[in-house]
């Protein structure tokens, strides 16, 4: 270092001015202010510098423009805002995931993040990663091929996966289950053909998805042939879940006298709707209670038949709306008079089935919470794109609904964030991400610089108390 220039920091320390670096570059120099701010994800202190401006002997700063970076220390632009908002929802997996998967694990939270935002083949997925701050300095291996390599072996792992689903596992707790059929043109010999609910008849797997009920988070996926049915995959994954302490929530796809003995004889706590043509709505309930579900009256009772509580409801908002569809139909001629009656006495009820012993509204407030897994799924087939499975072989497929499943773990996190701030009726975790993105880090030779994050964003941070960016320098 030159003598004027230590003289020129000995003079601007002695005014009070602390944590000044000179740099050199080429034939000129370039004052910073440097300091340290501590990294939540790293768990050390980062050095983070303000670039001042380029040091004349005679002029002493010459600040430049608002707004202009100077290209001569530039070495990188990446996203930040909504980099740090992924990383930070992974964090209750990033450590299991490491264990479970020793040698892919970089390469599978990375294409797992990318994901999380938006669908990226494998042969964008390493540009999606390199626009994306990387606080963890993972820097993993996104070559195409690699990637495919590594979800291979993800996919043929079950017990890795295994220990990953245990950990997303709570003691206790109510778990809710679906099964989804996703179509493929992939030429997997694992799809089978098998009617989706639109009763199509085409090639396609199973996707069967256990849900938290209280978190709002996923817990464990399934890949099943297409042909399956949603009883029979619901016994093959039990096998494959402790059920101790909880109870299964299900929709009436899996009611039948068969499923209530299944439950019965393997102790399994369950809540599941009747069909609307159950038997079981002829029992005589003698409706004695009351509660409100969204200002709605619901009327309740309950009875034991053979081991298991049948829970009535009868919503009246409800069963005013069914009647007045019913009467429609029937002036429209869509229905007959005898079925008009039949179903006018139907209207409004609800029937569940459970092994529980308890008051009628906690057991429907359990039969609601099903709707977290519906929008789970959709965002797992629609927002995530994981059904866009035009893949090879059986194990890749694993490994990619394995991948997407991390991906709707970090997606459902931000959601339930974003409903606890009361936002979700503005902003859908995407929204979030995408506004987060306009925050940029920029890496210099010697330090790093976060851009300005916008008052709006701002807003949105300390509503959803992330606290991802650094405090400003007064």
């Amino acid at each position: 270092m030159e003598g004027w220039i230590r003289d020129w920091l000995d003079m601007q320390r002695a005014r009070g001015e602390r944590c000044l670096e000179v740099k050199k570059s080429g034939n000129n120099y370039y004052v910073y202010h440097s300091t340290t701010r501590y990294n939540r994800l790293t768990k050390k202190r980062d050095k983070v510098s303000s670039y001042l401006g380029t040091l004349d002997r005679e002029k002493g700063v010459i600040r430049p423009k608002k707004g202009r970076v100077t290209g001569s220390n530039l070495r990188g632009v990446y996203e930040y805002g909504n980099s740090m908002v992924l990383h930070k929802m992974m964090e209750g997996l990033r450590s299991v995931l490491a264990e479970a998967f020793p040698a892919e694990w970089r390469e599978l939270y990375a294409l797992a993040l990318v994901r999380a935002q938006a669908y990226a083949p494998l042969k964008r997925a390493g540009v999606a990663w390199s626009k994306l701050y990387d606080p963890l300095a993972i820097q993993p291996d996104m070559a195409p091929s690699s990637l495919s390599r590594m979800l291979k072996r993800v996919g043929v792992d079950r017990k890795a996966q295994a220990r990953v689903f245990k950990q997303l596992s709570v003691e206790g707790g109510e778990l809710v289950y679906d099964l989804s059929a996703v179509y493929t043109q992939g030429s997997l010999n694992f799809a089978e053909k098998g009617y989706n609910k639109d009763h199509l008849f085409l090639p396609q797997i199973n996707l069967a998805l256990f849900c938290d009920a209280r978190s709002g988070l996923p817990t464990m996926i399934r890949c099943l042939p297409g042909s399956v049915r949603d009883v029979k995959s619901l016994y093959q994954s039990l096998r494959e879940v402790d059920m101790t302490d909880k109870t299964l929530i299900l929709d009436r796809g899996f009611f039948s006298d068969t499923s209530l003995r299944y439950f019965k004889s393997e102790g399994h706590n369950f809540v599941v709707p009747a069909w609307r043509n159950s038997r079981y709505y002829k029992l005589d309930f003698l409706v004695h209670a009351h509660f409100f579900y969204h200002d709605r009256l619901v009327h309740c009772t309950k009875k034991k038949v053979d081991g298991v509580f049948f829970y009535m409801y009868e919503d009246q908002d409800l069963q005013r709306d069914e009647t007045r569809t019913l009467y429609r139909r029937l002036d429209a001629g869509q229905i007959t008079l005898d079925v008009f009656e039949t179903e006018k006495k139907k209207a409004g009820r609800i029937l569940l089935a459970s092994s529980l012993d308890r008051d009628e509204k906690s057991v429907f407030l359990l039969y609601k919470s099903r709707d977290r897994i519906e929008k789970l799924f959709d965002a797992y087939k629609n927002v995530l794109n994981a059904d866009r499975l035009y893949l090879q072989d059986n194990e890749t497929l694993f490994g990619h609904v394995f991948t997407s499943f991390l991906s709707l773990y970090a997606y459902a996190n931000l959601q339930n964030l974003i409903k606890k701030a009361g936002l979700d009726d503005q902003y859908s975790p995407l929204d979030v991400l995408l506004l987060y993105s306009k925050v940029y880090l920029l890496e210099l030779e010697d330090g790093s610089l976060v851009t300005d994050t916008p008052k709006r964003v701002e807003e949105i941070d300390k509503a959803l108390s992330l606290n991802i960016f650094p405090k400003t320098r007064s």
